[in-house]
């Protein structure tokens, strides 16, 4: 069954909070469902996000910036114009596939859509979500600290030499799937210098356009909800 991709534009993010998980709360699941899984793409107003694991003291100056506790995974982050979110609402049972390629398929679909605009992702094995490397993100040489299969990681995420420039957070419930991932795309940054973003010091974060990509939010989005809506399919 294919994705229905519904493209928002900007909206609040608490109605949007309301109305997945409504939707999740609702639809029937399993095999034998005819409820289309759907893909959300929209931006949001400014807003820090925190996610269950979160701690109060990696938000040190939220201003003017409303804070708001999600039941997501994962801890604060930032939303704002200029960056493109997807909420993927899939039935995984249906879909025939769990939680951690779930979230590997998601990371994939952000690594396709910055290849598209020529930039190289990377994932770094205990830190979910997508980095660049600062001096050269462009160029194709792996990452020491990527994550390898059968190796189990127990050292704390060096992230010298990286931004993050996609989060991932999700929330999964009676198989199905809400909340999502976030990519920045050409953003007022200024916001995540008054967090630990992911709740991690000193993590810096970054978008296109501080990496000289020039592309705009539309055309970013069409994008991303093209490849996430290819490698979320069952």
């Amino acid at each position: 069954m294919t994705i229905d991709i519904s493209q928002l534009g900007r909206q609040d993010y608490l109605p949007t909070y309301a109305a997945m998980q409504a939707f999740t709360n609702e639809r029937a699941v399993g095999p034998a469902s005819t409820v289309r899984d759907q893909l959300w793409i929209c931006e949001h107003p400014p807003v820090f996000t925190q996610g269950l694991a979160g701690k109060p003291e990696h938000i040190f100056n939220p201003a003017d910036i409303p804070v708001v506790q999600t039941n997501r995974g994962g801890q604060v982050t930032y939303h704002g114009p200029g960056q493109v979110v997807g909420y993927p609402l899939i039935d995984l049972k249906r879909a025939g596939y769990f939680v951690k390629e779930y979230v590997y398929r998601i990371e994939e679909a952000v690594i396709k859509t910055l290849a598209h605009f020529g930039v190289t992702g990377h994932r770094v094995a205990g830190a979910p979500g997508i980095y660049v490397r600062l001096d050269d993100p462009t160029g194709h040489a792996p990452l020491a600290q990527r994550p390898q299969n059968g190796a189990a990681s127990n050292a704390a995420p060096d992230f010298t030499g990286l931004g993050k420039i996609a989060a991932l957070g999700i929330k999964v419930s009676r198989n199905c799937t809400y909340h999502g991932v976030a990519l920045n795309v050409a953003m007022d940054l200024e916001p995540f210098s008054r967090i630990n973003p992911c709740g991690y010091a000193r993590l810096q974060t970054v978008d296109l356009s501080t990496i000289g990509v020039s592309v705009g939010w539309t055309d970013a989005a069409d994008v991303l909800g093209h490849k996430l809506a290819t490698y979320l399919a069952p």
